[in-house]
């Protein structure tokens, strides 16, 4: 039969009030009693029932993720990481795809709202920067939480990086093994991430005093095929350079695709540069030298937001790090 809540009280030893508080996340709860009527779920295999749930408390306990990123690894750590946390309360995750050109996006979003009845929303670039979806959630007085907005930071609640900061770091290890001229590729322009991580690529460059060129910077969609049209452009420049950052890994990856079809020996020839630590960067050859953004990370932060019980706007920074492998090297000495 299937384990019920009197089975879970009886097995942690506490009163099904307690277990009640602890599947709602309530604060009053000591976080020895929550681990152990979190252990006796695990014990049992307890899976709450949604629908007398959501008659006794008014709510849906279901979340959505709007999410619309060209990234498939960008995706699935998002979507695992609130999963995960949506688990330890018995909460269902629903994800919508959008497509941030469309016309009726914001319709799509409110009919996601109205259809679902979810108790909250998380959001991720570029929707975390549309005015008209901030006036939506305003107007309709429910939780959300975004992911590395642009915009409005202390006005929402939100998680994120140092994307500036990252950028910086990675053009600075670049410039220590010697590079001047280093290509950049950007992001998609309706991205806040895009112009925050160019921001940081320019402000290394500024602190070794070299010059902006904005010949050596590119356009890109976040996808493998804007990465490898971008390093066509570069490469075809009468002083190409001699290390390429690309403002995530799947750009990185493309540019990669187009040094090996060059013949260029990387990173002897190139150094390649990438940002997010997706699988990619670590399926490739040479596998990438990478900024790890810890996207599912990220997610599971934004879900914890959401799902508190005492709601609060809250700015959440998870730190990146800086990952060193094989794609990038030493310039190559004139001589």
């Amino acid at each position: 039969m299937r384990p019920t809540i009197n089975d879970v009280s009886r097995l942690a030893g506490v009163s099904i009030k307690t277990v009640s508080r602890v599947l709602n996340n309530e604060p009053r709860v000591s976080e020895a009693t929550r681990a152990r009527v979190t252990a006796a779920f695990a014990t049992l295999k307890y899976r709450p029932n949604m629908a007398a749930r959501t008659l006794a408390g008014h709510r849906s306990f279901q979340i959505a993720l709007a999410c619309d990123n060209p990234s498939p690894y960008y995706v699935y750590e998002m979507q695992s990481g609130i999963r995960d946390r949506c688990l330890l309360d018995g909460v269902r995750m629903i994800a919508q795809p959008y497509d941030h050109d469309s016309d009726r996006l914001i319709d799509d979003i409110e009919s996601l709202i109205d259809g679902s009845g979810v108790d909250g929303l998380i959001l991720t670039p570029p929707a975390t920067d549309y005015p008209e979806i901030l006036a939506l959630m305003a107007r309709r007085k429910m939780r959300f939480v975004r992911v590395s907005p642009g915009t409005d930071l202390d006005l929402t609640a939100s998680v994120f990086i140092d994307n500036v900061g990252a950028a910086t770091v990675m053009t600075r290890h670049l410039l220590a093994l010697g590079h001047r001229r280093i290509g950049f590729i950007t992001g998609h322009a309706s991205y806040a991430t895009s112009a925050q991580r160019l921001a940081g690529y320019r402000a290394a460059l500024d602190e070794a005093e070299i010059a902006f060129d904005p010949v050596l910077v590119r356009g890109g969609d976040y996808d493998f095929t804007s990465g490898a049209d971008a390093t066509e452009a570069l490469l075809a420049l009468r002083l190409p350079p001699t290390a390429i950052f690309a403002s995530n890994d799947d750009m990185a990856a493309g540019v990669l695709s187009v040094a090996h079809r060059r013949g260029l020996s990387v990173p002897t020839d190139l150094s390649i540069a990438g940002f997010g630590d997706d699988a990619i960067s670590r399926f490739v050859w040479p596998a990438l030298t990478t900024i790890r953004q810890p996207t599912r990370t990220l997610g599971y932060k934004a879900a914890d937001l959401l799902l508190a019980a005492e709601f609060a706007v809250k700015r959440i920074e998870v730190p990146f790090e800086l990952i060193r492998r094989d794609s990038t090297g030493p310039v190559r000495s004139a001589g």
